[in-house]
């Protein structure tokens, strides 16, 4: 087996057999021990190192070899050692144990330490397999519950685009609407500073400046609320993409996490690319457990549907605050609209009024002209009859002696003469008392048309100019936010 450059093999858990196990054989045999102190393996050495001591025999204690013999000679035994050692039925009478007793029981602790191992390596490659098999099945396991998991973030994340796509339409719909709502403001103002323009008595607070006044706070404050519902439109679409933004990292992970599990459920022990990783069974770079890492999960998903849930109301927010201003602002441009025809017929009324008061006293003033010119003439005319009669007595106070006589005549030229003067002086009066009311007349006429004049100017003001712009009132669908 091919070993890495600068590795080694991993640790074998299983039991070993190695030269330990037989450093005692003797261990492994029944028998009782026979081995002789002065066997073969314990007696080679060199005879230089050790003292030669002759050889005895056992029976007749006769030394073999002779003293004298040479330092170099090897110990020998007697022929009845020999067939000691050699005679197998005499194990128990024997004190030294025969070759025969001790190759049977080094074969037989043989054959059990095989039959033992054999009946090892069975047993450890049927849980090596065992153990294989249940691994493979645990990462097919998980990976079936990444696939899981994985389909509910990409089915959320759908839902959470889907929802969030729908928030922004809504949002600029808004802003739509919004931008609609400066039309009718600029038309608002526009009114009141046309209407402050008007003259005299016709300056006055009335109940357009006031129904003006308050479209425009309407308007404003629907303003004001679209502007807050924008405000936190976009914050919540930020959280939408927050939420978004952890369901894709979330799905990326499991992804790669599926795709290495996969590998991993594929190899086999006939795989290319395996390889020993000495020590790889302590590193553990783990950072979750199973209910932790689904808990991850599920987190990420119930917080994209609370978000979710969030984005629907607000959406359901902003619909209502269109139809609410919409209608709020219609509404006020409507009563708005409705206190300019009021006032307009009130004034086209009183200038009617006016205009007939005006042509009466222009036919007064014609008739009292008429009779300024009948008195001027009514007092020319006394004038000839006066000098008559005056001329007349101025004449006859010329008569002589007693014909100065008060006779009727002169009593009568002075009674004429005398209701002739009382005459122009009651017709100098009446025209003078005519000429001073055809003073007051003209004085009347300007005033009136002067009213007239005032009265035609905040016609014009509310009639052609406010009522005629305010007939570009942007539509109910425009100041719902809906473009064309």
């Amino acid at each position: 087996m091919k070993v890495r450059d600068g590795g080694f093999l991993p640790n074998i858990n299983a039991q070993t057999t190695s030269a330990d196990t037989y450093r005692n054989p003797s261990q492994f045999m029944k028998g009782p021990k026979t081995f002789a102190r002065n066997g073969p393996s314990s007696n080679y050495q060199s005879s230089a190192t050790k003292s030669y001591i002759p050889p005895v025999s056992s029976q007749s204690g006769i030394i073999v070899g002779d003293k004298s013999a040479s330092p170099y000679s090897v110990k020998k035994f007697s022929p009845e050692d020999w067939h000691r050692r050699n005679q197998k039925n005499n194990i128990k009478k024997a004190p030294i144990q025969d070759h025969f007793a001790t190759s049977d029981a080094f074969r037989a602790s043989s054959e059990r330490l095989r039959a033992d191992t054999y009946a090892l390596v069975q047993e450890r490659d049927q849980l090596t397999a065992k153990n294989q098999a249940h691994s493979t099945k645990n990462i097919d396991d998980r990976a079936n519950d990444i696939d899981f998991w994985k389909s509910e973030l990409r089915h959320e994340t759908e839902l959470l685009i889907s929802e969030t796509s729908s928030l922004s339409q809504q949002k600029k719909q808004l802003e739509r609407a919004l931008a609609e709502t400066e039309s009718p403001l600029g038309i608002s103002k526009e009114c009141l500073y046309n209407r402050d323009k008007r003259e005299g008595i016709d300056l006055v607070h009335d109940a357009v400046e006031i129904q003006l006044n308050q479209e425009v706070e309407v308007i404003r404050f629907c303003q004001e609320k679209m502007k807050r519902l924008i405000a936190r439109a976009e914050r919540q679409l930020q959280r939408n993409r927050d939420a978004q933004h952890e369901l894709d990292k979330d799905s990326h992970d499991k992804v790669s996490a599926a795709s290495i599990d996969n590998r991993c459920y594929q190899l086999k022990n006939i795989s290319a690319g395996i390889n020993y990783f000495r020590g790889i069974e302590d590193v553990d770079r783990t950072q979750t457990i199973p209910s932790s890492w689904a808990k991850f999960s599920d987190d990420n998903i119930r917080r994209s549907q609370a978000e979710r849930n969030s984005s629907t109301r607000m959406r359901e927010e902003i619909e209502t605050c269109l139809a609410e201003t919409s209608n709020q602002m219609w509404s006020q441009w409507n009563r708005v609209n409705v206190a300019f025809t009021h006032r307009v017929a009130e004034q086209v009324d009183t200038k009617n009024t006016l205009q007939s008061h005006l042509n009466r006293t222009l036919q007064e003033i014609h008739d009292v002209e008429t009779t300024i010119k009948r008195l001027h003439r009514a007092i020319a005319d006394k004038e000839l009859p006066v000098k008559v009669a005056e001329t007349r007595l101025d004449e006859r106070t010329r008569r002589p002696n007693l014909e100065l006589c008060r006779d009727p005549a002169q009593l009568m030229l002075v009674s004429e003469v005398k209701q002739l003067q009382a005459t122009l002086a009651s017709l100098r009066q009446r025209l003078d008392e005519e000429q001073h009311q055809l003073q007051k007349l003209v004085t009347a006429r300007s005033k009136i048309e002067h009213e007239i004049r005032t009265k035609a100017n905040s016609i014009f003001i509310d009639q052609d100019k406010c009522m005629s712009m305010r007939k570009t009132f942007p539509t109910t669908p425009r100041l719902s936010g809906y473009s064309y």
